[in-house]
Order: C-alpha cells, then structure tokens, then sequence
C-alpha cells in the first residue's frame, strides 16, 4: 500500500511518502506542491493533505485536486482536512451575540473568533495578531482558545512562554554556544546586506513602494491563508476533480485502513491535532470515464 501525505509539516509517519516544501524532518521529501505532484499515474491508494488547501489560490487548489485524483488509483482514497468555515461562521455569530450583551467571557471569545476568521488572511508580517494573542501573559478565555487551537496551539503556545529543558541543556553546550554564534553572524550579514539591499530600493521606489514590496514577499511566502472552505464548496472541489460523491468524516474515523494509528488528526488518548478542522474523504471511481470514450 502507498499512502502519500502531501505539505505535511511536522506530522508525519515513517510508512508513508511524505511531502513538504519546507522538511522539519529525515523521513520527508522537499518539494513545492506548486509545481504539481511528482508521482506516476494511479500510484498511490490512498492521498491525504491538511491545512494545505487554504494556502493556495482558488486556481491552484482545483489544480492539486485534480493531480491528487491523477495519482490515485481507481478505488483509491483522498483525505482533505481544512479550517472549517462554517463552524468558524457559527461561532462568531454566537459569541457576537454574547459580546452584545455584555458577557465579558464571550467579548474575550468573540475578540479569538475575529482573529481567528480573518488574522491569517489579511496579515503582513509573521504570526500576525494570532502569535500576539497567544504570546499575552495571561489568556482570560484560554480554555476556549485551546478548544479552537488543539494540541498544535498548545505546543505553539508551550514554545512561546516556557523553553523546553532539552533547549535549556543544549543551550550550556560548547556546540550550542558556537552554533549560535554563527547563526548570529550570519543574521547580523544579512541584517546589514538586507538593509543596504532595502536603502537602495527605497531609492527607486519611495517608502510606500519598498513598504508594498516587503508585504509582497511576505504574501508569497506561504504563511497566509488565500482561501476557506465549507463542506459544500470543498465538496464540490473535489467533485469537480474527479471524485465520487465525498462525505464528512471526523479527526479519528475514515475510510483509509488503520487511519488511528498513524496519530495524524488525533493522538492517540483522542485529542484532536486541529478541531477547528473540516475533514472529508472522497474515492477515486474505479472506471474513471474519460470523454474520448463517448465519441
């Protein structure tokens, strides 16, 4: 069986192909998705991306459908998990109410579910007001962040305020110390190279252009969201690739054999890796129909 998990990040497994433009470990293939998938036609049985989709354009995304459907063999699965925006839509509404009436708990949640709609589409540098949010002090409403973010924002929160003691130990190293000697040196060359880059630019395009350029880039990077999706317009996506009619599914059940114990959307006591998450399975027909065929 060849089970292939495209833009990975950190959440992988070793019995899988896994893909990723930027590799956080051995075990994963760099590779731009961008540029199309690079395997063979009706290779893989089962094709599986989260929080991937809602990083490309409309465009792009039906394109990484449809090679999603080329890849697969006929009868084979597709798994998609995305931010769901219709549990998203949902809850704004109902906090909006609470904060309306003056609940102080709900503004708190109402102020999260604005951030959490519209932070990582709109945002031009690095983390946005989503890292801000998470790196206060004190959250007053932390038990409903941490329902929304899951075990990934825990950990993204654990890293903000408290330093693992592995980090700690390694940081008293000889090795450490001289490591991060070089990684300053080497931020200190591309601070001074990267701001005599930006006073020439400035040159040519003002202030307001070298602002608009810098935003550019950032907006390419990959980091912001260009897209959401609900089960009706994700559904059709997949629809349009190919696929036979596609069903919701949850975090823990699928139709993919022993989907549990890859730990992939939920770890193995249960917890969910991203309950904000929409996840859908659509199969590959076994007679695909090509129009050709009809002539």
């Amino acid at each position: 069986m060849r089970y292939l998990n495209l833009g990975c990040g950190k959440r992988y497994h070793p019995d899988w192909i896994n893909m990723d433009m930027h590799p956080q470990g051995p075990a994963v293939i760099a590779h731009d998705l961008t540029k199309g998938i690079p395997m063979a036609d009706d290779s893989c049985d089962v094709v599986y991306h989260s929080n991937l989709l809602e990083h490309l354009r409309p465009p792009e995304a039906g394109g990484l459908m449809k090679d999603c459907f080329r890849v697969l063999k006929p009868g084979g699965t597709l798994r998609v998990a995305v931010p769901d925006l219709e549990q998203s839509c949902r809850m704004y509404l109902t906090k909006l109410e609470s904060a309306l009436r003056g609940d102080i708990a709900g503004s708190a949640d109402y102020e999260w579910m604005v951030i959490e709609l519209l932070d990582q589409m709109v945002r031009e540098q690095s983390g946005g007001d989503m890292l801000a949010y998470l790196n206060r002090d004190n959250l007053a409403n932390e038990a409903f962040v941490y329902a929304r973010i899951g075990e990934e924002g825990r950990d993204l929160v654990r890293s903000l305020h408290h330093p693992s003691s592995r980090d700690k130990a390694s940081a008293s190293s000889i090795h450490s110390v001289w490591r991060r000697a070089r990684q300053a040196l080497a931020r200190a060359a591309s601070g001074f190279y990267g701001g005599l880059a930006n006073s020439i630019l400035g040159l040519f395009l003002g202030r307001t252009g070298l602002r608009a350029l810098q935003i550019g880039r950032f907006r390419l990077s990959g980091e912001v969201h260009r897209w959401m999706y609900d089960r009706y317009s994700l559904g059709r996506l997949m629809v349009k690739a190919g696929f036979g009619t596609p069903t919701v599914v949850t975090a823990e059940k699928s139709g993919i054999p022993e989907w549990s114990t890859y730990s992939l959307d939920s770890l193995p006591d249960g917890t969910i890796v991203k309950p904000d998450s929409l996840f859908m399975e659509g199969t590959k027909p076994e007679k695909v129909f090509h129009e050709s065929q009809n002539r």
